[in-house]
């Protein structure tokens, strides 16, 4: 029990636990990293050993401190609870007056995007301003334990003219509390706020490590281990929920759609792929554009690459190789630019299928011979 369970990214362990044994701990941390690669993890076990009853720069996982705050590790039960408690169908004031927070032990709150409703949650769940304000209220209060911890989950949804709620905590920080703040990247939150947290950036872990904790932790036979830790792309959080099978055929729906944007097909057949692809219910559309950006990144390297590359997703190396050969590194990074500005036109709610058409036809616009080999 305690740090030496957490795989990959050591670096950031062996720091935290400085920190921890020095009595330095900073009053505010970013944690960024790809989703599900263990930023929500590292900051749990982090309050565990900020409190823990037995250990200092460690957690025993054994005292009341520990146990408390390992429920925490299950945060989707703790959503739902907090969501039946307010109420099926809750107005505006009823959300910023009962707050969504996770709070397993008096130090250490957790705030995650709001989904509002158990039923029918919101599409783009968000920090809301009631939970940083609870936040920045109980900042000050003296610990019932040694320290007080606040993990904000999904910094990046915060509205940033809310953002300037968190400044007076790290402006005037608290002696004995810690902010931890977890976006995917750190140029994600307001520079304001970025400038006063120590910067932690959390890498993908090698496909073993992931493999190892896919064997420790769920049920996959080898087969499907393997092929969820080369998907997964570094996550584990991301490989455990995975169903090799459906990740498998969104990589083939979206190299399809890559395909169909050079390809003789026309127009047509082309909007009903990215139509069908952008519609699909069980998947986010932010997930479906890192699969392309998954899959260019994969022909990008067989195309200027005279070895055998290690590929993202390996099972599909005959056909990406075939559209490698097709294509040239100024029309990946046009796709590239193409994906980056859709995904920031998210933030505006643009119509989703209509932006990814745009982006195809913009792309299909720049292949002078269609199909044709390079």
């Amino acid at each position: 029990m305690g740090f030496s369970e957490y795989l990959g990214n050591q670096r950031i362990v062996t720091a935290l636990r400085g920190m921890l044994a020095g009595g330095r701990v900073p009053h505010a941390m970013l944690f960024s990293g790809t989703r599900g690669v263990g930023r929500f993890t590292l900051a749990r076990m982090f309050a565990q050993a900020a409190n823990c009853e037995r250990l200092k720069d460690d957690f025993c996982g054994e005292c009341d401190s520990c146990r408390r705050i390992s429920q925490l590790a299950e945060p989707r039960r703790l959503i739902e609870q907090g969501l039946v408690q307010r109420g099926e169908r809750p107005d505006a004031a009823t959300v910023e007056r009962m707050p969504l927070l996770l709070q397993t032990h008096p130090d250490v709150w957790a705030a995650v995007p709001d989904p509002v409703r158990l039923k029918d949650p919101v599409v783009r769940p968000v920090l809301h301003v009631g939970q940083l304000r609870a936040i920045q209220r109980a900042a000050y209060f003296k610990p019932e334990a040694r320290r007080r911890v606040f993990i904000v989950a999904g910094a990046e949804t915060m509205r940033w003219d809310l953002a300037p709620i968190f400044l007076k905590i790290l402006e005037e920080p608290p002696e004995s509390a810690t902010l931890i703040l977890i976006a995917p990247g750190p140029f994600d939150v307001l520079p304001t706020i970025r400038s006063r947290c120590l910067q932690f950036r959390f890498a993908p872990l090698q496909a073993a490590e992931v493999e190892k904790i896919l064997s420790a932790k769920t049920k996959m036979n080898a087969a499907d281990r393997r092929l969820a830790a080369q998907l997964s792309e570094g996550s584990p959080g991301a490989a455990m929920q995975m169903d090799v099978r459906t990740a498998l055929a969104l990589r083939r729906e979206a190299l399809a759609v890559l395909s169909a944007s050079i390809g003789p097909q026309g127009v047509s057949d082309l909007f009903a792929r990215t139509s069908a692809l952008a519609k699909n219910p069980d998947v986010a559309f932010e997930y479906i554009l890192e699969v392309f950006y998954s899959l260019l990144t994969d022909v990008l390297d067989l195309s200027c690459s005279s070895s055998l590359p290690a590929l993202r997703n390996p099972a599909l190396r005959r056909e990406l190789e075939v559209l490698s050969r097709k294509l040239d590194p100024a029309w990946i990074r046009k796709a590239v630019e193409g994906f980056d500005t859709l995904h920031a036109r998210l933030r505006r709610n643009v119509n989703r299928p209509l932006g990814l058409d745009a982006v195809c036809i913009s792309l299909a616009s720049l292949v002078p011979d269609r199909g044709a080999p390079r």
